[in-house]
């Protein structure tokens, strides 16, 4: 069965609402990581930012920007199990910068 227009409209008002949350919190992390020298880009899947440059040298960072008390959703959770490479969670741009300085690394 095809959702109905009221549900497309629901899912649609709910994922514009979760872009405009994420939003607000990557501007400022985004922007901070920028004034300290890294490259900063936006993959969104399976995180958030990939973060490169600055003290990072050519080593690549995976970013995941998440608001105080949110974690991880499942398919995140899959991913960073298997994952070989640097990734962090940050919630506010002071995390951002420490794990760029190699304080808080996974």
């Amino acid at each position: 069965m095809l959702p109905s227009i009221y549900e497309k409209i629901r899912l649609v008002s709910r994922n514009m609402r979760n872009a405009a949350r994420t939003d607000a919190n990557q501007a400022v992390i985004v922007a901070a990581l920028r004034a300290i020298g890294c490259k900063v880009y936006y993959s969104k899947l399976p995180l958030d930012l990939i973060v490169s440059g600055g003290r990072l040298g050519k080593q690549n960072l995976l970013m995941e920007c998440k608001l105080p008390g949110e974690k991880l959703n499942r398919s995140q959770e899959e991913f960073t199990s298997g994952w070989p490479g640097a990734w962090v969670v940050v919630h506010h741009e002071q995390e951002a910068i420490e794990a760029v300085l190699g304080d808080i690394l996974k």
